[in-house]
């Protein structure tokens, strides 16, 4: 058997990873290149292998070596790789609420606010950022701008996000998206009270023809599906959970635009004060009261489950909503009451 040891360079960055074996006394000779291809990580290419020993950032014995060379029992072999991600990107110590951690992956809490990967005029406070300061490494199968990120949550969705520590992971996790695999869940609080308690909105989704910015409900846009169930009818508003089935960006929020009931709070999609008109004044004045509080859309993540890539295990993870969402919560039902 190899004896074979997995150590992270002391650094701060979280770019590096080094690998480190030993080979055993009993291992048949083989190739430096083919060696290393069969032992490290599936996302580190053989291709990859043979530059890093051109670079010297693969030592035996700590001197140098070449591809072709053949491995010879005791012989010890370092190998440091870098993670391609874009040069402008550095991490930040902004504290994460993780629910779920291990070697491979880990599922975030995410805040209301937070955006999830730099951009135009948002270089710092991102999730990434966080994710470069937390992670010794991260995946960068999505890009060298978004290290780590599997899928996204909107800037003001709050919620459970997953990110990946290595590209290996990532794919695994991209393919049960891709297949509809995971199972996601959300709560949302909605103007008006549906017409029946549990339903499907099966609805295409594309870019709005009024304003490029935006998605709707259009006839040729991407087969979109939500379920919904009705959980608690107020006066003038109900709180729904809901399964995504698809992945369409701003999906539930379009969707629930579209059917007059728009996510309480929500400034793109007719969610803040275009409503408040239909109300007697007694609701008008508890509306704007709520939305004094809940100073964005109410949507929250709320439940995440996936079979993991590399046990097998089955990962079911769920957040608590975040305190604005609360309180919005309270107020209703003391109302209510």
């Amino acid at each position: 058997m190899i004896n074979k040891e997995l150590e992270q360079e002391q650094s701060t960055s979280p770019r590096v990873r080094t690998f480190e074996f030993t080979i055993a006394r009993f291992q048949s000779a083989m190739r430096l290149d083919k060696f290393l291809a069969k032992e490290l990580p599936s996302d580190i290419t053989r291709n990859q292998i043979q530059k890093l020993i051109k670079s010297g950032k693969i030592l035996v014995d700590g001197d140098s070596c070449k591809a072709s060379q053949l491995i010879e029992p005791g012989q010890h072999i370092t190998v440091v790789y870098e993670l391609p991600y874009d040069p402008t990107l550095y991490s930040e110590n902004i504290p994460l609420d993780i629910v779920y951690e291990d070697e491979y992956l880990l599922v975030i809490n995410k805040p209301p606010g937070m955006i999830v990967h730099p951009g135009a005029g948002n270089a710092s406070g991102t999730l990434v950022n966080a994710l470069l300061y937390h992670c010794e490494y991260l995946s960068n199968e999505n890009g060298p701008y978004r290290p780590g990120i599997v899928h996204r949550l909107d800037k003001d969705t709050s919620g459970l996000l997953v990110a990946a520590k290595d590209n290996a992971v990532h794919a695994g996790l991209r393919k049960q998206f891709t297949g509809r695999k995971i199972e996601k869940r959300y709560l949302a609080l909605v103007w008006g009270r549906m017409k029946e308690p549990t339903g499907d909105i099966d609805l295409p989704i594309g870019r709005s023809p009024n304003d490029r910015k935006k998605f709707a409900v259009v006839p040729d846009g991407r087969q979109s599906l939500t379920r919904y169930e009705v959980l608690e009818d107020f006066d003038f508003l109900a709180l729904l959970r809901l399964k995504l089935e698809t992945g369409r960006t701003h999906q539930i929020r379009v969707h629930l635009s579209h059917l007059n009931h728009p996510v309480f709070g929500d400034p793109y999609y007719g969610g803040r004060n275009t409503k408040m008109i239909t109300l007697n004044l007694r609701n008008r004045q508890l509306a704007a009261k709520l939305l004094s509080v809940m100073k964005r859309q109410a949507l929250h993540a709320r439940f995440l489950e996936f079979t993991h890539p590399i046990t097998g295990a089955t990962i079911s993870c769920e957040a608590p909503l975040h305190e604005d969402y609360l309180t919005t919560l309270t107020l209703l039902r003391e109302q209510s009451a």
